[in-house]
């Protein structure tokens, strides 16, 4: 504890490390650990330089630059979180041929497969306006528990 007392910039960079590790090891990047750590780096370089000294604004400092880093990469982390796509092409239940239950649209519709009824809606990219019930069609994409299907020619 002494080698920290006589040393606090290494004290910063050790809590950034440790904030670091915890941030990608345990919660995944999602945020808040992650700023603190930026912030705790920042701080350390700043007490090795002698731009700040004393615990007091050593902390402060830290408290500030955790909301101005946060304020700063909020955003953009949040967008590269949300750019994953939500349709599911992996499944082993697209390229199935089923039956309409109920008639099929953009929005609504049915589909019966394994004695199941299946929430469905017809596919983006299909050119029809929808299926009819008890037609043929097939299983392209899975998003959430929607089935997207388009029609059998």
């Amino acid at each position: 504890m002494e080698y920290f007392l006589e040393n606090p910039d290494h004290l910063w960079y050790l809590i950034a490390g440790v904030s670091f590790v915890v941030e990608l090891s345990i919660m995944g990047l999602s945020g808040p650990l992650l700023f603190f750590a930026i912030a705790s780096l920042i701080t350390g370089v700043l007490v090795s330089f002698e731009m700040i000294s004393g615990w007091q604004s050593e902390i402060l400092t830290v408290g500030l630059l955790t909301a101005f880093v946060a304020a700063i990469l909020w955003k953009p982390l949040k967008s590269l979180q949300n750019t994953k796509d939500k349709t599911d092409n992996s499944s082993d239940m697209i390229g199935l041929r089923v039956l309409a239950s109920s008639e099929v649209t953009v929005t609504t519709g049915s589909i019966r497969y394994s004695g199941i009824n299946w929430q469905a809606r017809l596919a983006d990219d299909v050119g029809v306006e929808s299926i009819s019930a008890e037609s043929q069609c097939e299983i392209v994409a899975i998003t959430g528990n929607i089935m997207l299907v388009k029609p059998l020619q």
